[in-house]
């Protein structure tokens, strides 16, 4: 049975400096009292960690100005701060001096063990993870852990735990909401296979029940957000045990199973969609940089532009569904409008459009299975579109073959292929490593690791350390 979740939900936002932690705080700041950022963390960037506790500091006064003048006309108007309590900065050897101004009332902490404890705490109903990188998987495994929601954005919990995080999702009650637009897309197409309760009661097989219609949840209450009552007290009102989840669903239900032929994940093709090999020889840090449709930090632009950041989703999908890799498959959508599919056996196809706005997969993940109008862009109708879909080139992309086949062995083949990923990534953009190597050296250091069925989690941290030094070595 799955922890219940109210409003106002209190969010933790692990990675805020980023490009999805940024768009988590217009979200939140959007959400009409909804949601509250009650703790941020950073690597090293603690100048934008200052300025955005400044912003939400001016926030707040602006918030308790306005319900002042509010509480002259409504007595039950009450105002709250918006400032998180906790702030962790996890590179203790980063600058502290734009933190020494923070409001005394922020608590601040260093390094990755504070903010594995912290992510522990009761006062966190959901836990935005969007540290990019191996290391987002420790501090993901300690949310799981307490029974957490985790809204994940970080890929490589998934592609390198796999079975590990489902499985213990599973046993704690806690539960992964998808963030990528891709699996986002997906999760919200599939709530819509039960129609008039799924197959016929002669045929029906007994299920878990965990894939209800976003429309059959009960809907919150209405009224002001400012009335409703803390998330520590007990309510009718709250969020349905029976959202999609890998912690209630490790293995999709037969009768799923028999009304979904395959999830297609779409893929815009990155800044090299149409270059031959020739030219994809010749390619610079500075081409690689330039992504197409969506903003996002160097090492996933540098993902997109091999489609490496494709295989890692092909992974996600695999434990985020649970279905076979065999009904998995790509295809290269350059708009990026349609951001996902799922096709039916009986030939249905279901998408999920939406203009390239990462702020409507967050807000859908940490408001779960509740819709509310929100900052996101929308499509206009009165203009014409046009959407094109394309078969992938596996000759002059190897990075979607070689995912596909990591999803197929699981093991520790994602922890091996993710871990040397980064650092060939890295290499590139050191200019020590071509363009068109970054892939073969990932299938090379997987091919001459150890491989292990069903590793532990310390034996997965360490085969991400081996696969670093034995990725330099190569490129050396």
């Amino acid at each position: 049975m799955m922890s219940k979740l109210l409003f106002p939900r209190r969010v933790a936002i692990l990675g805020s400096s980023g490009s999805i932690g940024r768009n988590t705080l217009e979200v939140i700041a959007e959400s009409e009292g909804r949601l509250e950022a009650v703790l941020l963390s950073v690597h090293r960037r603690t100048d934008i960690l200052a300025a955005q506790i400044r912003q939400l500091a001016v926030r707040s006064v602006a918030e308790q100005i306005h319900a002042a003048g509010n509480r002259l006309r409504d007595d039950k108007i009450s105002c709250k701060t918006v400032l998180p309590r906790w702030v962790v900065v996890t590179d203790e050897l980063a600058d502290r001096a734009p933190l020494e101004d923070l409001p005394l009332s922020v608590e601040i902490f260093f390094g990755y063990d504070a903010l594995c404890e912290l992510v522990r705490r009761p006062e966190i109903d959901i836990v935005l993870s969007a540290i990019v990188g191996s290391v987002g998987l420790t501090s993901t495994w300690s949310a799981l852990e307490t029974g957490k929601t985790v809204a994940l954005a970080n890929k490589e919990s998934l592609v390198m735990g796999g079975s590990l995080i489902t499985d213990l999702a599973h046993a704690t009650g806690g539960r992964l909401i998808p963030v990528d637009s891709e699996h986002s897309a997906i999760m919200q197409a599939l709530q819509s296979w039960r129609m008039e309760g799924g197959l016929p009661e002669s045929e029906h097989v007994a299920h878990s029940g965990t894939l209800q219609p976003l429309e059959t949840v009960e809907q919150p209450v209405e009224q002001p957000v400012e009335t409703l009552e803390p998330a520590t007290t007990p309510t009718e009102k709250v969020v349905s045990s029976s959202a999609l989840c890998c912690s209630e669903l490790p293995e999709l239900s037969a009768d799923f199973k028999s009304v979904v032929r395959k999830l297609i994940l779409t893929a815009s093709g990155g800044p090299f969609r149409s270059w031959t090999l020739d030219e994809l020889a010749k390619v610079t840090v500075g081409d690689a940089l330039i992504h197409p449709t969506w903003e996002m930090g160097k090492k996933i632009t540098v993902d997109s532009a091999t489609l490496m950041n494709k295989a890692l989703e092909i992974i996600e999908a695999r434990w985020f569904f649970g279905i076979s890799v065999e009904n998995i498959e790509i295809v290269i959508h350059p708009q990026s409008v349609v951001h996902s599919m799922v096709e039916f056996v009986d030939g249905s196809t279901l998408a999920q459009l939406s203009p390239p706005d990462m702020r409507l997969p967050i807000q859908l993940a940490l408001n779960y299975p509740y819709r509310f109008n929100g900052p996101s862009l929308r499509l206009d109708w009165s203009k014409a579109l046009l959407l094109e879909f394309y078969p992938p080139d596996l000759e002059r992309f190897p990075a979607l073959a070689l995912g596909l086949e990591v999803a197929e062995v699981a093991g520790t083949a994602g922890a091996v292929v993710n871990a040397a990923n980064e650092t060939a990534v890295n290499a590139f953009l050191e200019n020590r490593l071509a363009f068109q190597e970054i892939v073969p050296v990932c299938r090379s250091v997987l091919e001459h690791h150890h491989y292990e069925q069903r590793p532990t989690l310390a034996r997965l941290l360490e085969l991400d350390q081996w696969a670093r030094k034995e990725t330099e070595q190569r490129i050396g």
